[in-house]
């Protein structure tokens, strides 16, 4: 087992970084916040055309690189660093590995070049109607039509559903759960944004009344696809909170050296650096639990169901406990709307129940163990 990224990768985590740190400060992200899509549009192309990211993970014969998760995971961990708002993880992580695990030669040729150049983004409507991402229970049901297939139903919790050009729905036929893909503009597909706590992300209610659609992959096989697909995104989420929790971490330290309180910093004092201590254990070990499940999914492990759902439940808990101290070193100014504090804070707890709690992933990982 190697963790250790070699220079190439860490080539791409500087030159991400700077593209981030230029094209995506904190004013830029506070102003995404209120606006109607909740993304930059030229910030998405550039990502694309520019640095590839899109396409980063996606094989060459689909117009992608050609790289592995790897690569992918140094991207999340950045962009989960600078909070970027933005369909990334809900168009590569969920959408395109959807698609490509769905083993549809035809349809990953259709589907996968609009996103690996950056013209498509696209989505992953598979929450049940519990909001539970369980690929054995989904929320639609799909019905044969002499043109194809109808899908009639709806998903309450669907990631950039309000503009997402390409919906990949799970939904329920006869032989069981089947994999579709949709146009974002289909007629009759409502699509209704959601408030959320946290205004760097946004998700949709999409409802199906007899929405035309295209089957990828077997019908009846999307279950074990989606399980696979899930995993990996479970993985991909958990590096998004290391970036976060690391971030917060530093905002902590940073501010301690600098607050004074009885003429002396007050990280110099043993109640604070007990707390800064404890965050650095937990984002170390966080790090670590992210790295392994990314090398279990690169070496395609048989371990990746069982690290996958540990990776994302303790990933889960740290960058909500990296976050919560971040806003208790700070005092009272951390408390406060414009201090970026709490953007940190509001992902940590949207990301804490995106795709499955710390609670269904750790009985997810008994059950997998066989405890």
């Amino acid at each position: 087992m190697d963790l250790v990224f070699s220079p190439e990768q860490e080539e791409l985590r500087a030159s991400l970084r700077r593209f981030l740190s230029e094209k995506s400060p904190m004013s830029a992200v506070r102003a995404l916040m209120d606006g109607p899509v909740g993304y930059d549009p030229a910030v998405w192309r550039q990502m694309a055309q520019q640095l590839g990211l899109q396409g980063l993970a996606l094989p060459e014969k689909y117009g992608g690189s050609g790289y592995g998760f790897v690569e992918l995971a140094v991207v999340q961990e950045e962009l989960g660093r600078a909070l970027l708002p933005g369909p990334f993880t809900s168009t590569v992580v969920l959408a395109a590995h959807a698609v490509l695990d769905a083993a549809d030669p035809a349809a990953a040729e259709e589907l996968l070049p609009g996103i690996a150049d950056g013209s498509t983004i696209a989505t992953l409507a598979a929450a049940g109607a519990d909001g539970r991402w369980d690929p054995g229970a989904p929320a639609l049901s799909a019905e044969p039509v002499s043109a194809g297939w109808v899908l009639r139903g709806t998903v309450g919790q669907v990631p950039d559903g309000h503009l997402a050009g390409l919906v990949l729905a799970s939904a329920r036929t006869t032989a069981g759960p089947s994999l579709f893909a949709v146009d974002g503009s289909a007629a009759n597909l409502t699509r209704t944004p959601r408030a959320t706590l946290d205004q760097t992300s946004r998700l949709a209610r999409l409802e199906f009344d007899g929405v035309a659609a295209r089957l990828v992959g077997a019908d009846g096989a999307a279950g074990s696809t989606l399980r696979r697909t899930l995993d990996r995104a479970a993985v991909a989420l958990a590096l998004e909170q290391v970036g976060g929790a690391q971030r917060a971490l530093e905002m902590a330290v940073e501010y301690a050296k600098v607050r004074q309180q009885f003429d002396r910093p007050i990280g110099s004092f043993q109640a604070l650096k007990h707390k800064a201590a404890d965050v650095l254990v937990q984002v170390e070990s966080a790090r670590a639990a992210a790295y392994y499940a990314t090398w279990a999914v690169a070496r395609d492990s048989e371990e990746l169901p069982a690290v996958a759902s540990l990776a994302k439940a303790y990933c889960s808990d740290a960058f909500f406990a990296a976050a919560a101290e971040n806003i208790q070193i700070h005092g009272g100014i951390g408390f406060t709307w414009e201090h970026d504090a709490h953007l940190y804070f509001k992902r940590a707890a949207a990301t804490k129940l995106f795709l499955g709690d710390p609670a269904f992933h750790r009985e997810r990982l008994a059950v997998s163990i066989g405890l």
